[in-house]
């Protein structure tokens, strides 16, 4: 029976795949375990390689994950394509070091917990040689974990862990799926304090391909926080989608003074040129943030633009009416203002989420191009 599945979300990993598999096998000793690879379609053939592997190793499984990204879904995913008692999570980067898995182990059985976390800043951890930076960014999402997280942790954005699957089935239905941040939202989850210890380790530095790191991952963990506190009354997407709302009115306050004041343009001349860039701004932020995961480009780009601006005309309108006629039955302008702005910012979000942003399962033929040529590089290296 396997004792232990080892969950390994990956994309465009292919060069680190034999590596980490011989990695785990010289540390596993005599623990039965699986490895299961949950791959969002890389276009690096990652999933063929796992795919030719396992049909030589029975312990190796692959979930290839097609019109659907986000590493935390992903290990929900393969968590739950697993039976086995335990559960451990990891990147398929090198970066975690594999060789404490056995002692996360004992220490999940002998102490009765329901998760151990591979810790960075316990005694005896490290962040290794993480840039500056990188270490100020993972203090700062500690800092905002403890707002929502139901233990004292501290290594919350560690991506590395082992937990039964009790707990598991415990909390899976509540979680968000949000992000990067697996761990933070399976603590986050728990309807009870969560038993919980950490194993220190040292950081280790990537050898092959590219960090996924970047501003996305860090717009993914605020959702995943504001979703955590409010998700059950407004969907965090509309809360960014709000954001960006306001960023566009600033946008739009402060280039219609600097049409009148310093250009002398006319109020309507002005107050036209000003919705243009300020409707222009919110989209491509939405674009770039709020519905980041079926990002438009290209003509879909310039397609999506029209059908947002038309979206945020009507929206405009009801905002006019709505508040007129709240001034004119005797609400104070304050009051009607917001209620004419809050329905046309929901009427914007619907509509443009459903037109816009509408969810698109297409693959491109520069992607399937791109698979198909790193699968007939792979076999022509297997045949030699």
């Amino acid at each position: 029976m396997v004792e232990l599945s080892i969950i390994l979300p990956t994309f465009n990993e292919r060069d680190n795949v034999k590596q980490i598999l011989e990695n785990i096998e010289r540390a596993m000793g005599s623990i039965v375990y699986e490895v299961i690879f949950v791959d969002d379609d890389s276009r690096d053939g990652t999933a063929d390689l796992v795919r030719s592997i396992a049909l030589r190793d029975p312990r190796v499984r692959i979930v290839h994950r097609v019109n659907r990204r986000g590493l935390s879904s992903a290990c929900i995913e393969g968590m739950m394509s697993s039976a086995a008692p335990y559960i451990a999570v990891m990147d398929a980067d090198l970066q975690h070091d594999e060789r404490i898995l056995p002692r996360m182990l004992k220490q999940l059985t002998e102490e009765n917990l329901d998760i151990v976390v591979g810790s960075r800043n316990v005694e005896g951890g490290s962040m290794g040689d993480f840039a500056k930076t990188r270490v100020a960014l993972s203090m700062l999402g500690r800092r905002l974990s403890e707002a929502i997280c139901r233990c004292e942790i501290q290594d919350p954005m560690s991506g590395f862990f082992v937990l039964r699957r009790s707990f598991l089935l415990e909390v899976v239905h509540r979680t968000s799926g949000l992000g990067f941040k697996i761990l933070v939202d399976l603590l986050s989850s728990s309807p009870r304090p969560v038993r919980l210890g950490e194993a220190p380790y040292t950081f280790r530095a990537r050898q092959h391909g590219e960090s996924k790191l970047d501003i996305t991952v860090g717009v993914e963990y605020l959702q995943l926080v504001v979703d955590k506190l409010i998700g059950s009354f407004i969907p965090s997407s509309f809360v960014l989608f709000a954001l960006v709302g306001g960023t566009g009115a600033l946008v739009h306050l402060s280039l219609l003074w600097l049409l009148l004041s310093a250009f002398g343009r006319t109020f309507l001349a002005a107050q036209t040129i000003s919705t243009v860039v300020a409707m222009t701004v919110n989209f491509l932020l939405n674009n770039l943030i709020t519905y980041r995961d079926r990002k438009l480009k290209r003509w879909g780009l310039v397609r999506g633009l029209f059908s947002f601006y038309v979206a945020c005309a009507i929206g405009v309108f009801i905002n006019l009416r709505l508040a007129d006629s709240a001034i004119a039955a005797g609400t104070p302008w304050y009051l009607a203002g917001l209620f004419g702005l809050a329905i046309g910012s929901v009427w914007n979000y619907g509509v443009t989420r459903l037109f816009t942003w509408r969810s698109v399962r297409r693959v491109t033929f520069e992607r399937a191009a791109a698979r198909i040529a790193a699968t007939t590089e792979q076999r022509k290296s297997t045949a030699a």
